[in-house]
């Protein structure tokens, strides 16, 4: 056997516990900053430098392109150069300076990405005021709060979102002073503002607004607050999360150096889909990663069904996604394999097999099986426009199975991410062709020093031979703080390190597996603890499910679950026991319990789960768990006390008539 690879080295000694304190394991940095942290472009000292940057170097290259739709049908991209966006950035800037706006001052943007959401943020940027996101997501009076939290007076707007902003008034009224629509305005609405004593402009009437006036652009330093960010939490109410201008091009800095380690390095011709809401981290820094080079983004026409259309046309080389898209992608890739008849079934299968097997002894991804992409899995790299070279998911976890899947069939690389809102997105990123970082989020990205913290009440220990403990970071990609939340700040960052709540394996080679969450711990009865997240990754391995919640008390000796049955399985299950019925009748039928049951107490028994660990009742859901019902935040984490009240009556059933 080849040596393995070493892809972090350490840069500080572990600590033993002492007075009452948890022992903390060694420092490890990057290896691609053996040197230091690569350090941001001479002259790059904020976002604006950024774009302004970009625009001195390629301004006639493509920088926002929308589709245009032309007899009611979509036609192609239509694109806005670099000097064009420049222009307009410009003016919009002298028009929120018009309304009084000076350096510090709070802008709002709400709505679906689209290429007035950058223009109204370089705006920002450009004056140094803090662009704040909206997001109705986050639950019904998440947009009046941010507006009163953090004070914002002018609010670019979505034209179907203006209805929401109206729904604020009057309780935002005393700060909340200008509303600009990235569309038209009707009479109506003008009318409607008018009376709280504000005033609405359309897109085209606002970049008038400015003109023949002029206002220097502020100086801008690196400490500056660029973005406040609020995130949901699973609890309480949105926090926000202060990025400065250091954080974004420090992180920036990273990525590239660690794209170009990889000979992955992006060019001014590559091509971006921006689809993930901007009002999070991750799509924030990736798009200003692409502008930083002066590549092209497109937007999506805001409709997930016609999100593949979009990428046949767009034809994009980097696809970022959550695993709840891949997974859409995974389960749509195999069910179109399982119904294509028996001789392409075994044609698919032999080439996958053929691939991953070459892949796992070393082989890069571009090697293992040229003749294989080019005969059987060219048509799936076309599904997503035929150009993408690198899939990224971020914000939650991607199961193995699915990575393990993209990473053969689309011809690119299938790298995991992780990070936060508070660690400016990218933190760990597993990389290209390194078949063994499966199931992992990575290594450090190179600007970061990482630690594991133990935390002995759940058995995890950052000394031992296996490290385990709350992942802890350091560096300047760390957020400035919660928005006049001394408090909760203080909590989090201790001595320069951010205690994320996240429970980390490192693996021999460096890389992080992420196995729970610090706060999801909960008491038997008989005083057993249970690390539920852990439970619900490895129940979650079940491919007849497709989502579990598993709950448990201190009044209860076992444990129960909530389940979210994959529909073509559970189907398929009934067609072979010549059960009959729709989705939610099949759910509803004591037979698809047991089934589904059976399939948990395998896994349970397959991973050695210990006797308290393993799920004694099911309810089946066939409604996924959504936003909607408020069950899961924006970034598709679960929403645990949401969860009991919902499925309080279903709860107490399952208990009251045990197996």
């Amino acid at each position: 056997m080849a040596q393995q690879k070493k892809f972090i080295f350490e840069v500080e000694k572990g600590k033993e516990a002492v007075d009452g304190k948890p022992s903390l394991g060694p420092v490890y940095r990057s290896v691609f900053a053996k040197d230091g942290f690569p350090k941001p472009v001479q002259g790059l000292e904020n976002c604006f430098d950024v774009f302004r940057i970009s625009v001195e170097k390629y301004p006639e290259n493509r920088m926002l392109g929308r589709r245009v739709i032309v007899d009611g049908k979509p036609g192609e991209y239509v694109w806005l150069t670099y000097k064009e966006v420049y222009d307009i950035v410009m003016k919009i800037g002298l028009s929120i300076r018009s309304c009084g706006l000076e350096k510090g001052g709070r802008c709002g943007i709400y709505g679906v990405n689209c290429p007035e959401w950058i223009m109204s943020m370089e705006a920002c940027n450009a004056h140094g005021m803090h662009c704040v996101p909206l997001y109705d997501s986050l639950g019904a009076g998440a947009v009046e709060f941010i507006i009163c939290h953090a004070e914002i007076s002018v609010v670019f707007v979505e034209e179907k979102k203006i209805f929401e902003v109206l729904k604020t008034l009057p309780n935002t009224t005393q700060y909340l002073k200008t509303i600009v629509s990235f569309g038209k305005v009707t009479p109506e609405q003008k009318a409607e503002v008018e009376k709280f004593g504000i005033v609405i402009y359309s897109w085209d009437e606002f970049l008038q607004l400015g003109e023949g006036k002029h206002f220097d652009l502020p100086v801008t330093t690196k400490s500056d607050i660029c973005t406040i960010m609020y995130t949901s939490g699973t609890t309480g109410d949105p926090k926000g999360v202060m990025i400065s201008n250091n954080s974004i091009v420090t992180l920036i800095a990273g990525v590239k150096k660690l794209l170009e380690t990889m000979n992955e390095e992006l060019s001014q011709s590559d091509v971006y889909m921006s689809y993930l809401p901007l009002a999070h981290i991750f799509d924030r820094v990736i798009e200003e990663l692409f502008i930083n080079h002066g590549a092209s983004i497109g937007f999506w026409r805001g409709d997930v069904k016609l999100l593949i259309e979009d990428l046949g046309e767009l034809k994009p080389s980097i696809f970022c996604a959550v695993p709840r898209v891949l997974d859409r992608v995974y389960s749509g890739l195999t069910e179109k394999i399982s119904s294509g008849g028996f001789i392409k079934n075994k044609l698919f299968n032999f080439a996958y097999s053929y691939k991953q097997h070459n892949m796992r002894n070393g082989d890069k991804h571009q090697e293992a099986s040229p003749l294989c992409d080019k005969i059987v899995f060219n048509k799936v790299k076309q599904g997503l426009g035929g150009n993408v070279r690198l899939i990224l998911s971020g914000a939650a976890p991607l199961a193995s199975h699915v990575e393990a899947y993209l990473r053969v069939v689309t011809c690119a690389h299938v790298l995991q991410g992780y990070g936060l809102t508070e660690s400016c997105a990218g933190t760990f990123v597993s990389l290209p062709n390194e078949i063994s970082m499966l199931g992992t989020v990575g290594p450090p990205v190179p600007n970061v020093d990482v630690r594991l913290e133990s935390v002995p009440e759940m058995g995890y220990d950052a000394l031992s031979s296996t490290p385990r403990g709350e992942i802890c970071i350091r560096g300047d990609t760390l957020f400035s703080g919660y928005y006049k939340r001394e408090d909760l700040t203080a909590e989090v960052l201790v001595d320069g390190w951010f205690h994320t709540g996240d429970i980390g394996e490192w693996q021999p080679q460096g890389a992080m597996k992420i196995i729970d969450r610090k706060k999801n711990i909960f008491k038997l009865s008989q005083g057993e603890y249970v690390a539920v997240e852990n439970l619900e990754n490895i129940y979650g391995l079940v491919s007849a499910i497709d989502s579990i919640w598993v709950y448990g008390n201190s009044f209860e000796s076992f444990l129960i679950a909530v389940v979210n049955p994959n529909e073509l399985a559970l189907k398929r299950w009934a067609e072979e026991h010549g059960i009959t019925g729709d989705f939610a009748a099949l759910c509803e039928n004591p037979k698809a319990k047991e089934f589904i049951l059976g399939e948990l107490s395998k896994i349970a028994k397959e991973k050695k789960l210990k006797g308290f660990e393993v799920i004694r009742g099911v309810h089946l859901d066939p409604v996924p768990f959504d936003m909607e019902r408020d069950l899961l935040t924006p970034t598709f984490k679960k929403k645990r006390p949401q969860l009991l009240k919902y499925y309080q009556s279903v709860i107490d059933a399952m208990y009251k008539s045990p197996k």
